[in-house]
């Protein structure tokens, strides 16, 4: 797990919106979007849309135009990595 992906995953123990996650972040747009694919690619989060409340597939051909509509939250695996580091 790479830096920018630990420092996002500590932001996503609960539901958090691509805004508030940006404005806790350093990262560009890109870089962040970017990160999130990756984690997304890894199983360690994922996404919900239109609301909080329900989980969205992940379309990787869309992504990239819609990663700042969606909401992020930890799986269990991702937690269980970013906690044994």
């Amino acid at each position: 797990m790479t830096e920018n992906e630990f420092a996002i995953m500590d932001e996503l123990y609960f539901v958090t919106s691509y805004p508030d996650l940006k404005s806790t972040s350093a990262l560009s747009d890109q870089e962040l979007c970017a990160a999130l694919r990756d984690l997304i690619a890894k199983g360690y989060i994922r996404i919900l849309y239109p609301d909080p409340d329900t989980e969205y597939a992940y379309d990787e051909t869309t992504f990239g135009q819609h990663c700042q509509d969606y909401y992020y939250l930890a799986t269990k695996a991702g937690l269980v990595v970013h906690n044994s580091i």
